[in-house]
């Protein structure tokens, strides 16, 4: 029986896939949240009021007052983070699994895999950062939704490069 080899392309492509249809799944729970998670905050006029009492009762109150599409805020930068994330993180760790192995074995060993691991993390949630600030903010936010590029523009222009890598 033959072995099946792996493209060096293919743990990219699949994790990409993998990522974005698992983000457009989960994104409304995330948003529900991140959501629970801002409010009630003292330094934050908008969010200082306490308005949902947990996950159901906020995915209720969003919906009703919002509409459905409001649970989606912010999808354009998690999309985009996912399709890079998730695809670099597949991708390079199985790169690096394959670098590290001394004998090119599928499997590796435990350290092989950990290193690799937290190579291709450390990687991938450096470039994808931005991207995950944008995101917040943007589900975070009650009024009409930025579009990707101004919410970029905005960070940048009133905090700087520093601000796309700071949640705040």
């Amino acid at each position: 029986m033959a072995a099946i080899s792996i493209g060096t392309a293919e743990p990219f492509i699949i994790g990409g896939i993998a990522s974005l249809t698992a983000e457009c799944g989960t994104f409304p729970i995330d948003t529900t949240k991140i959501r629970l998670q801002v409010q009630g905050q003292v330094y934050d006029e908008v969010h200082r009021e306490a308005r949902y009492r947990g996950m159901f009762h906020a995915f209720r109150r969003i919906t009703l007052e919002e509409g459905f599409r409001a649970l989606y805020k912010g999808i354009a930068p998690a999309l985009l983070r996912q399709a890079s994330y998730g695809t670099m993180k597949m991708g390079f760790y199985q790169s690096f699994k394959r670098l590290l192995s001394p004998h090119h074995c599928k499997e590796g060993s435990l350290p092989t895999n950990v290193v690799a691991g937290v190579l291709s993390g450390v990687i991938s949630s450096s470039v994808a950062n931005p991207t995950d600030v944008l995101k917040v903010r943007m589900q975070a936010a009650n009024a009409i939704q930025p579009r990707l590029w101004t919410a970029f523009h905005t960070v940048y222009k009133e905090e700087g490069f520093r601000g796309l890598y700071r949640v705040s």
